[in-house]
């Protein structure tokens, strides 16, 4: 099918539908964030979306904001048929949505209209959700607010993390997107509206989201380390630094203060409101993750009260 296509995208979630885009359809160009620093030696660092762009010959802007002179300027010379975004991380305006014939549609990887928003996986691992998934959308002005194409749905496995179900949402969405594609563009599937019964919204999140508050369950703490995993990632003081907990599980345990440190089977454990968050992998402060156990022979004092 002979349109043309920008794309829009930026993290890692982004690059299976570029990649299949780019085998099928004619791209004609790709808009991404800027290039940011990163690290400790804070040196720049291209989006992802933005090398496999390079690697696939495919013109590259990276507009500060969507609605500078020079970025509408270039979306008006490659005149698409469609734009398609994935995790672009800016809001589309009116301008932008209606300079294409076919609109801008959005591959958004949760069951709309449930966790709309910047970090909805995460959103539904902290939440306890059982499924999560894709929708292909019809963008319009509102926040993920647009009527809805197709969708496919998945399990959220009990040790997955944001990590996991990103890459296989990732997948997942690609596909959906380019089984959509030619119904939506000849017209033959129709946008349904999505119903506002059942919306929920995921806010973008901040390092501060990965802090353990051992006021909660156990189980609210497991979920939050597997739905910081891989970033912010969860974590807590210990000691006077920063301890991040990459992996955890629920284990009983009675009797102790929240807050106190203990071991369970060999490995660090904390008390929560209602039992124990075991810490199975940590990274503490200026090393790498290890086992819990391989912490606990360097960490003489865990088994102190908080």
């Amino acid at each position: 099918m002979t349109i043309k296509i920008v794309f829009m995208g930026s993290p890692d979630f982004s690059l299976s539908a570029l990649r299949l885009l780019a085998e099928q359809y004619q791209v004609v160009g790709v808009v991404t964030q800027p290039d940011r620093a990163s690290g400790r030696g804070r040196e720049l660092k291209a989006p992802p979306v933005k090398t496999l762009a390079l690697e696939l010959n495919i013109p590259v802007i990276q507009p500060e904001k969507l609605r500078e002179p020079e970025a509408m300027q270039q979306l008006r010379e490659w005149n698409p048929d469609l734009i398609v975004v994935a995790a672009f991380g800016q809001i589309l305006k009116k301008d932008v949505l209606e300079l294409p014939k076919h609109g801008c549609i959005n591959i958004h990887a949760s069951i709309l209209p449930r966790w709309r928003g910047a970090a909805p996986i995460n959103a539904a691992i902290l939440a306890g959700d059982e499924e999560t998934g894709v929708t292909i959308m019809k963008m319009d002005v509102g926040l993920d607010t647009g009527p809805m194409l197709t969708m496919k749905k998945i399990r959220i496995r009990r040790d997955d993390t944001a990590g996991s179900v990103l890459q296989a949402l990732s997948t997942l969405g690609a596909n959906l997107l380019i089984e959509t594609l030619p119904d939506y563009v000849s017209g033959v599937l129709t946008p349904t509206p999505q119903p506002e019964e059942g919306s929920t919204y995921a806010p973008m999140l901040k390092k501060q989201d990965g802090l353990l508050d051992f006021t909660q369950s156990a189980v609210e703490l497991e979920r939050r380390v597997r739905a910081m995993n891989p970033w912010p990632g969860a974590w807590f003081e210990w000691n006077g630094n920063v301890l991040k907990v990459a992996r955890a599980s629920v284990s009983e345990a009675k009797g102790l203060s929240i807050g106190s440190r203990f071991t369970v089977e060999g490995r660090p454990a904390i008390m929560s409101a209602d039992g124990a968050l075991v810490l199975d992998e940590v990274q503490p402060a200026g090393k790498k993750a290890m086992p819990g156990k391989s912490f606990l022979s360097g960490a003489r004092d865990w088994e102190a009260h908080l």
